[in-house]
């Protein structure tokens, strides 16, 4: 697979990725237009069509060229037959609907409008007929999909037989031998390459046509120069000017550097060809020259720019990987030299593949294809590794243990195809130093797209990004919360990218970007594990509705704690439960949902509730009976959120009713947190369940001797000055009798709330004793009886 061939499928893997993938046509092809609306204009073939085109085709391929046009071929065809599927059922549902409504058929004897019964013998005909249609579509698919599996280990045998075919090793005479021998037929060929080309060039550089094929080189010469730089200074200065300040700015500066490069270089490239070839004609093999020579700068454009773009030489502070400005400036050469050497590695092979080469050339062009690019990857070994001592001088952390044992990986590789070519297995040396080769310069790619897919999520979703301070006020989110999400979807998007680096690397890889493209649509149908089939696709919708459904969820809640409820009469405790309820209520929906468009249905969540019954009953017993507990607290509201309750000692408001346990705040503004099951199971005293009104409570013990309707006055007047007490029910004072000679009053007020008592009943108590005193009207001493001592012994009698 050439170089060029292995970039397309890079670049059409990465526009399959952004959602923007389509099939491209044959550059070659001059009239792609008029043959793509002359294919829509074309009626859609039957399915006996179609069984018949796949019956013709062939079941085996002789060649690796022939396995892969077959292969298109075949999928064309399965293309087609999904198709028709998918546009037939619609119609076949409808058929069903209409039977349906005609009813079944009448039962023998009896007898219908004719009308109806002509009416349903079409529709059943019809319908027979579309269902038999889409049967065989479906078989003719799943046809499709054998002899597609089957061709693809063809080409994987194929592949394998020829990396492991051994030719003459190089370090011994048959080699050159071969070669010259082989050397005068190659020879010829590659001049009647090189004149078919010189003949185009002399007829595309005639006096009549040599000024615009001279400005068209001019033209791409300005582009490609001019424009690159251009385009590298309006895209900093666009990053500087849209994009917020941080890390996201430099990732998009160099994936825009990057495309800027590819694109203006594409458009040069193949414009100044499609100039030689609207001047001259050119014979076959030197179209395919042009165009090899046109993807060839391209690819150039692709590395270079990367290298530029990573590199950052004139913006250091744009500089995306952790490199030191001297280092980065001794790598400048970098992105050229690989640029060259792998077109220099990469020319031979598509030399000897348009001159048809002899099979001693081909071997010759393994073997240097190994030793060039062998020679790259040293190279460029060599180049970093002093390198390591002005990092640590920079203050940079120290090389991870991985990155070193991934060098030492790439040198033991390198002697074992050195020792490959010395043995004679040059095919299989060649595809391990181009694979070496070409894996580098995937990695540096993805790991911009990496830092990409970090940066945009990191810079719109967090709590830090503007777009995130405004999720956060405007949806009342945690800044934690939005964090997890924005590192939640980096890590999606990241192993997103990761797939397609590996189906980019994955064996074999002597293949083009259509089966790049069939290799991730097999991952798109999904993946069984066990009784559940899990879809990417699925997977992406199912996080898509639990998302929405959150954030739906939570409008709602702010909606009716906000809007609704409070013009409502439920008191403030009772909307906050229903809140909380309807809350748990709309997340079991929104999950029931997520699980629905994962493809786990009703039945399914109800074989795992089953399943999980006798863990539930043994070890989640008590987190169940609280969950419970919860809900008939929402549901039936003995206690409810502002409540003021005594549970055993202790005492306080109710703040929050939780899915399994209540916060009480006690009167020391501690928290405390009891299980739900404790306030259905036990005795809970609610002091403002039926009444919210609190009572105060004062017993006075007075003598016997005490004007009693004077002390009854006092009081009463103390109580009604108070601006706590309640005037309904008004205070009363009542005496209680005679206790060991003494006069039990007491006095009982009511305040707006029990949690006024205390301090009302402290307030009352200062002014009652100060008032008593002034009437001189004293409380009673308690009475202490004082027992003699037993007499001394010995004392006088």
């Amino acid at each position: 697979m050439s170089w060029t061939q292995r970039f397309a499928s890079f670049c059409l893997a990465a526009l399959f990725i952004c959602g923007g993938a389509q099939a491209q046509p044959d550059a070659g092809n001059g009239n792609n237009a008029n043959s793509a609306a002359a294919a829509a204009a074309a009626p859609a073939p039957t399915i006996a069509e179609l069984r018949a085109q796949f019956t013709k085709l062939s079941n085996a391929a002789e060649t690796d060229d022939d396995a892969r046009k077959l292969l298109a071929q075949i999928n064309d065809i399965g293309v087609q037959a999904d198709k028709f599927v998918a546009a037939r059922t619609g119609d076949l549902a409808d058929l069903n609907a209409k039977l349906g409504e005609l009813g079944n058929p009448p039962a023998a004897g009896s007898t219908e409008d004719p009308d109806i019964t002509r009416q349903r013998a079409s529709l059943t005909k019809e319908r027979n007929a579309l269902d038999a249609d889409i049967r065989l579509a479906r078989l003719l698919s799943v046809d499709v999909r054998q002899r597609g599996t089957e061709l693809v280990t063809q080409r994987r045998a194929l592949f394998e037989a020829q990396l492991t075919e051994r030719a003459a090793s190089p370090l011994t005479t048959e080699f050159w031998s071969d070669l010259r021998e082989a050397w005068p037929d190659d020879l010829v060929r590659l001049k009647a390459m090189v004149s078919s080309v010189n003949d185009g060039l002399v007829a595309a550089t005639q006096p009549g046509t040599r000024l615009p094929v001279i400005a068209a080189l001019v033209g791409a010469l300005l582009l490609t120069l001019f424009g690159n730089w251009g385009a590298e200074v309006l895209l900093a200065w666009l990053a500087a000017r849209y994009l917020p300040a941080g890390r996201l700015r430099r990732s998009v500066l160099v994936i825009g550097i990057v495309a800027s490069h590819v694109l203006l270089v594409a458009v040069a490239a193949h414009g100044f060809v499609e100039v030689l070839k609207e001047f001259a004609t050119w014979e076959p093999q030197a179209r395919k020259v042009l165009q090899s020579a046109a993807q060839l700068l391209v690819f150039m454009a692709f590395v270079i720019g990367l290298g530029r773009g990573l590199l950052a030489t004139r913006r250091p502070s744009w500089r995306l990987p952790p490199i030191p400005d001297e280092m980065a400036s001794r790598l400048a050469p970098l992105p050229w030299m690989v640029a060259l050497v792998a077109v220099l590695a990469w020319t031979p092979a598509e030399v000897n593949a348009l001159i048809d080469a002899s099979f001693a050339a081909v071997v010759a062009t393994h073997v240097l294809t190994a030793l060039v690019l062998t020679a790259l990857v040293a190279s460029v070994l060599y180049l970093v590794k002093p390198l390591r001592a002005d990092a640590a001088e920079a203050g940079l952390p120290e090389r991870p243990m991985w990155v070193g044992l991934l060098v030492a990986l790439i040198g033991m590789l390198m002697i074992a195809i050195w020792v490959l070519v010395a043995l004679g297995y040059v095919a299989l040396a060649s595809f391990l130093a181009s694979q070496l080769a070409w894996s580098g310069i995937v990695a540096a790619a993805f790991y911009v797209l990496f830092k990409f897919a970090d940066d945009v999520f990191m810079a719109t979703v967090s709590s830090r990004a503007g777009f995130g301070q405004r999720l956060q006020k405007s949806f009342n989110l945690a800044p934690q919360t939005l964090d997890q999400a924005a590192t939640v979807l980096s890590a999606l998007s990241r192993v997103a990218l990761f797939f397609y680096m590996l189906v980019a690397l994955a064996a074999p890889l002597g293949t083009g970007p259509g089966e790049v493209f069939q290799r991730s649509g097999k991952f798109g149908t999904g993946v069984k594990v066990g009784e559940f089939q899990l879809v990417p696709g699925a997977i992406l919708s199912a996080v898509a509705v639990a998302v929405v459904g959150f954030v739906m969820l939570r409008i709602f809640k702010r909606w009716l704690a906000r809007s609704y409820l409070p013009n409502t009469k439920f008191e403030p405790g009772m909307q906050s439960s229903i809140t909380t309820l309807l809350g748990y209520v709309g997340g079991i929906l929104v999950i029931a949902f997520s699980l629905s468009a994962l493809g786990i249905g009703i039945e399914r969540i109800a074989w795992v509730a089953s399943a999980l019954s006798v863990g539930i009953g043994f070890g989640l017993q008590a987190i169940v009976q609280n969950f419970i507990s919860g809900l008939i607290l929402l549901a039936e509201q003995p206690v409810k959120v502002g409540d003021w309750v005594v549970l055993g000692t202790a005492e306080g408001d109710v703040r929050r009713i939780n899915v399994r346990a209540t916060e009480i705040q006690l009167g020391d503004r501690s928290t405390l947190i009891v299980p739900n099951s404790e306030f259905i199971t036990k005795t809970v005293r609610n002091m403002t369940l039926a009444n919210a009104e609190g009572r105060v409570l004062i017993r006075l013990p007075m003598p016997l001797t005490t004007d009693a309707q004077r002390v009854r006055e006092l009081i009463l007047a103390a109580c009604k000055a108070h601006e706590g007490v309640l005037e309904t029910p008004a205070p009363s004072l009542t005496l209680e009798g005679i206790e060991n000679g003494l006069l039990i009053f007491q006095a009982i007020a009511y305040v707006a709330s029990p949690r006024l008592a205390g301090g009302v009943r402290s307030d009352l108590l200062f002014t009652i004793l100060d008032e008593l005193k002034k009437a001189s009207l004293p409380l009673a001493v308690p009475t202490m009886v004082m027992t003699a001592p037993p007499p001394a012994p010995g004392g006088a009698g």
